[in-house]
């Protein structure tokens, strides 16, 4: 455990993600200093003063005392400024720290924010001689910050120039972001935002939970009796949104999960009839299924996709390793996702996605030039590469605990390995996010060829259109002209939402209601 003091309780939640980014191994605990008491770090501690005009930070490893002698002579003294000319002051003794930065603006609490990150990201960088490809960047949407510059008419030298100076970017990361966010906003130049809207569909049920996974998920073979039920509830979602949205324009349209595929292929005639009946396509740019885990794809449901005009699906086999399939809980294997993925060729569909996870336990960089080596020989169209993220509420939480979160590799070269594979299947990078806790604190990018650009993963990240997610566990989104984002979300329990479907209904009116 890892203990962060502070005298005043605010940004909390930065103070940790950012301490975190650092330590991704430790439990971090951010607390007051008369609460401190409780807890008992292991390694270093740091503490983080709070006054009308500074903050100060002081790291120092627990196991070591700091010669306060040395301080009051400035011995190892270093004082400079950043690009910013705000003022930091640093005196280093031994494993001990301190560092200071004086408020340019006190009663800006944005800008406050923002120095208290530089201030804690440059003490715990000389601390640990760590850098972050990120830097201080702790969001999931980093492409938010070039796309507003790119809206405002700045080249791209000062976008770069705002990005390292703010937020100490690396050059290889900002240069990702800006391109992304030039080609998002190319791709969504011809979005209906004002009176547009995309949908979302949940059907949140798995053959087996992935060891990583915190979605909302179900064994399909505890509910397979109760599907139709939950159909009839998805139903009387669509009736809703089909009548109060029906002045609206469609611009995609999006079944993820869980995994779609447990689905039988009638029931996919069924709820896809449904969509395509109650929804005018005329404006639609894609239609989207997660087909998912090739031990749920037949060849009977990927036809039902193809006939109810679906254009775009998912084949995703994580790694090409049949080793870490078993570890991960994906009881399929290598060669029936290779199965998959040409069966689907094979029906037609000529937009097919594929999933890869960077950092699954026990792999390294050979494993993974192994992976990308694989599908490269299948030339999807297009390629997510997600980087792990370690979910409390998933069983590889548990499974580090037991085994060291040092089986999780995840560097530098792996990223490269899979952005090199990527390019030479002839894809770009169209869309960027990141989660908390990363293995290795880098990103998930989608790549795809020309014309296969997700577009509703864009919408989703970029939060520039309202998204009316139906299903258990879904969240819809609406985006109102001013900026505001209003949220509602649906209950994650599949009975309670078949119970309550009524209620959630009533959620959506409300939200729809909000001007």
């Amino acid at each position: 455990m890892i203990v962060v003091k502070i005298n005043i309780l605010q940004f909390e939640y930065d103070i940790h993600s950012l301490v975190k980014a650092f330590y991704p191994e430790a439990d971090i605990k951010v607390v007051l200093f008369e609460e401190s008491s409780s807890f008992t770090s292991e390694g270093s501690t740091f503490e983080i003063y709070f006054s009308d005009h500074e903050i100060v930070m002081k790291a120092q490893n627990v196991n070591e005392k700091t010669d306060e002698d040395a301080i009051h002579r400035g011995d190892q003294h270093e004082g400079y400024g950043n690009k910013k000319n705000e003022e930091h002051v640093e005196q280093c003794i031994g494993k001990s720290l301190e560092r200071r930065v004086t408020l340019t603006e006190p009663e800006n609490r944005p800008m406050v924010k923002n120095q208290l990150k530089q201030l804690i990201y440059q003490t715990l960088s000389k601390f640990t001689g760590k850098e972050l490809p990120w830097g201080t960047l702790t969001g999931i949407r980093p492409t938010k910050i070039p796309m507003t510059l790119l809206e405002e008419g700045k080249t791209d030298q000062e976008i770069m120039e705002y990005m390292q100076d703010t937020y100490f970017i690396s050059d290889e990361k900002g240069h990702l972001s800006l391109d992304i966010a030039r080609r998002e906003r190319n791709l969504l130049s011809n979005i209906h935002y004002k009176d547009g809207y995309s949908l979302y569909i949940g059907i949140p049920f798995c053959p087996t939970t992935c060891l990583y996974c915190s979605f909302t998920s179900y064994p399909i073979c505890s509910w397979k009796k109760r599907v139709d039920e939950y159909l009839d509830a998805v139903e009387k979602e669509i009736d809703f949104v089909a009548d109060i949205y029906r002045d609206k324009i469609l611009d995609s349209v999006y079944i993820g999960g869980g995994t779609p595929t447990t689905l039988e292929a009638e029931q996919f005639d069924r709820l896809l009839g449904k969509i395509n009946s109650s929804f005018d396509f005329k404006e639609v740019k894609e239609y989207t299924v997660e087909a998912g885990r090739a031990d749920s794809i037949t060849r009977e449901k990927l036809q039902a996709l193809k006939r109810n005009g679906v254009t775009r699906i998912s084949v995703n086999p994580q790694t090409m390793k049949d080793e870490t399939l078993k570890l991960i809980g994906r009881q399929h294997t290598v060669a029936q996702a290779v199965e998959a993925f040409h069966m689907a060729r094979e029906e037609g569909f000529t937009n097919i996605n594929m999933d890869l996870i960077l950092g699954l336990p026990g792999e390294d960089e050979e494993d993974v030039k192994h992976t990308v080596a694989a599908v490269k020989e299948l030339k999807p169209d297009s390629l997510t590469v997600h980087s792990l993220a370690i979910k409390r509420a998933s069983r590889l939480h548990q499974w580090i605990q037991e085994h060291g979160i040092t089986t999780l590799k995840n560097t530098d070269t792996t990223m490269e390995i899979a952005a090199q594979g990527a390019a030479d299947m002839g894809m770009v990078p169209y869309y960027l996010y990141r989660q908390k806790n990363m293995s290795g604190n880098f990103e998930n990018v989608g790549y795809a060829t020309e014309g296969n650009f997700g577009i509703y993963n864009i919408l989703m990240m970029e939060e520039m259109q309202s998204i009316v997610a139906l299903g258990a566990g879904s969240v819809s989104k609406l985006v109102l002209g001013d900026g505001r984002i209003e949220r509602t979300d649906n209950v994650k329990d599949v009975g309670l939402y078949i119970e309550k479907i009524d209620e959630m209904i009533n959620r959506k009116r409300k939200l729809f209601s909000v001007k």
